[in-house]
């Protein structure tokens, strides 16, 4: 149970994509995977960044349990955890390895309002 982080209420993580930064030498793989940072409150950051530290110094593999939207149970390998503190609490940010497919863009956030099809019949 060390070696995971788990969402246990809330609802599913949203997943930014990384294309740029220190964070693409992490991806140099056999693989072809996307990385994405996921930002996260929690009670207790430092603790759970110093639990990812330990299972990467034991050269482990430590990863994000969560929910998707169907309520089905995945799990993302972390990357980079980092613990902030804001005047609401602790907000912890996952840097993690998603396959390609996982990655869903919404079609509809590169649409301006000027791109309707108003012209097309129907």
């Amino acid at each position: 149970m060390d070696d995971q982080i788990s969402i246990i209420e809330g609802p599913p993580p949203t997943f930014e994509k990384i294309e740029a930064g220190w964070v693409m030498g992490l991806s140099e793989s056999t693989s072809q995977y996307d990385l994405a940072v996921t930002h996260l409150r929690t009670f207790n950051g430092p603790a759970l960044v110093e639990r990812c530290h330990r299972a990467w110094r034991q050269q482990s593999t430590m990863y994000l349990n969560y929910r998707n939207q169907l309520g089905l149970e995945e799990r993302a390998p972390i990357f980079a955890a980092r613990n902030v503190e804001t005047a609401d609490g602790h907000m912890l940010l996952l840097w993690v390895r998603r396959d390609p497919e996982e990655m869903e863009e919404d079609p509809s956030a590169d649409m301006d309002d000027d791109d309707t099809d108003s012209d097309v019949p129907f």
